[in-house]
């Protein structure tokens, strides 16, 4: 923030929200300087109330646009005119009363006039106020506003609350001037973000398409290819082979298991420490996540041991985004337990060499094969039975362990920059963040900037 200068003089603003301000500057409840209204749903059983309808009507979630130019839905004139939906005038604002996840106070401003839920509260400005500096203001202040209500509790805000939020005040100049400086510095720290965000996702596809080239045609770039006899595979070195994931598990009956039925293992006999799960959410390609973690008891685990899971085991997802991704069992626990959409698989490793066997279920060819094979619509998944029968490239094992090691280095090296990406990015955001609240509060002072 060094580039900007402050204002001459400060006051005490007597508002936990504002701190000093500058001495020109003073301080107003939300509900003095506009009308707070929310809208309505009409019924959801009488379908004709939205079909064919000509009346824009917005859900809450529609607030994570920012600015909102699209409506949810239409309804009829007779849906608006028995149900307590209000019309909202185009540039007035519109915070989530309520919502899953963070929805519940953000907001945004409309670039439509529109109609919109009884979740959802309108925010008309008077005359005297500029509507996109309110809205970055009450935007720096999400959550000292979810926390009027709760924080992340399920407790939803409402008109009372929003109607007693401060806010800054000065001439209405200042203000457009404010704004339109956000307006203008947000776009550019934005654009950069999403340089960076393309970036990454460049560089996960090229990581992508090396492991996958690796695994399928190997290192030498002059090695003669022929037919694997699986499409989806297709060449493979003279000298490979191809089998089936099941062949590499070793000969025993509990090698290759997938997770207890539902009712083997329910929600409510989880624990906050004992042994712990191995859920979707812990699988990651490659990598066994310890992240949001549940336990379950000793006794439990002792009935479930069909399912326990050790270091150097496989787990693999049957469920989507994406389907069959595979990791080696993090060596933090001596057991784990897996659930009812995971798979365990102990291979035999005279047969496969580990960190070779990830690289190529988690594959791009792989996996579509696992995808033929897959089942569902909304959330593919792929059985246990479907997996034991997955073709993979199989190497002789010196050159799985060539392959691996290369990998290791190449994958290493994308990792990073990938990482420093991520990094960026929240430094951007972090000053994006710090920018909005310095704006707002008047810690710095933008007029003659834009």
């Amino acid at each position: 923030m060094s580039r900007y200068k402050p204002y001459s003089n400060y006051k005490d603003s007597e508002v936990a929200w504002l701190g000093e301000v500058p001495e020109h500057w003073s301080s107003v409840s939300l509900k003095w300087i506009s009308k707070i209204y929310s809208g309505g749903t009409p019924d959801k059983t009488n379908l004709s109330y939205w079909d064919e309808g000509s009346i824009p009507w917005l859900a809450s979630g529609e607030v994570n646009q920012f600015y909102i130019t699209t409506p949810t839905t239409y309804i009829t004139k007779e849906a608006y005119s028995k149900s307590s939906a209000k019309w909202i005038s185009k540039d007035a604002l519109v915070m989530a009363l309520a919502g899953q996840g963070k929805t519940k106070g953000m907001v945004a401003q409309l670039g439509i006039e529109t109609t919109c839920n009884q979740s959802m509260a309108a925010i008309v400005l008077s005359a005297k106020i500029h509507s996109r500096f309110i809205l970055w203001w009450l935007n720096s202040n999400y959550e000292n506003i979810r926390n009027l209500a709760g924080g992340d509790l399920r407790d939803g805000l409402n008109l009372e609350l929003l109607g007693g939020i401060p806010c800054p005040f000065m001439e209405l100049s200042e203000q457009i001037i404010i704004a339109n400086f956000l307006d203008h510095e947000t776009t550019k720290i934005d654009t950069l973000i999403a340089k960076q965000e393309r970036m990454i996702e460049l560089l996960g596809e090229k990581r992508s398409a090396l492991i996958s080239h690796a695994v399928t045609k190997g290192l030498d770039l002059h090695v003669k290819m022929k037919d694997s006899g699986v499409k989806w595979l297709g060449e493979v070195p003279e000298g490979w082979s191809r089998t089936r994931l099941g062949y590499i598990a070793e000969e025993s009956s509990n090698s290759f298991v997938d997770g207890p039925f539902g009712s083997d293992l329910k929600s409510e006999e989880y624990m906050d420490e004992g042994i712990p799960l191995i859920q979707l959410n812990n699988i990651k390609e490659g990598e066994h996540i310890l992240k949001n973690m549940k336990f379950i008891s000793e006794e439990k685990k002792d009935q479930l041991a069909r399912h326990v899971a050790r270091p150097q085991d496989i787990v693999i997802a049957k469920m989507a985004d994406p389907v069959a991704r595979a990791a080696m069992v993090n060596e933090a626990y001596n057991e784990y337990v897996i659930v009812a959409d995971c798979v365990r698989l102990t291979p035999d490793v005279t047969k496969i060499h580990l960190p070779y066997l990830i690289y190529s279920i988690n594959s791009k060819k792989v996996r579509i094969g696992a995808e033929i094979v897959s089942t569902g619509t909304t959330r593919i998944r792929v059985n246990l039975t479907e997996l034991k029968k997955l073709w993979i490239p199989y190497p002789p094992i010196i050159e799985q362990t060539a392959i691996a090691d290369y990998l290791d280095t190449q994958t290493a090296k994308i990792d990073t920059l990938i990482a420093k990406a991520r990094q960026a990015i929240e430094l951007m955001k972090e000053r994006r963040t710090a920018l909005i609240s310095a704006a707002v509060t008047g810690k710095i002072d933008v007029r003659g900037i834009v």
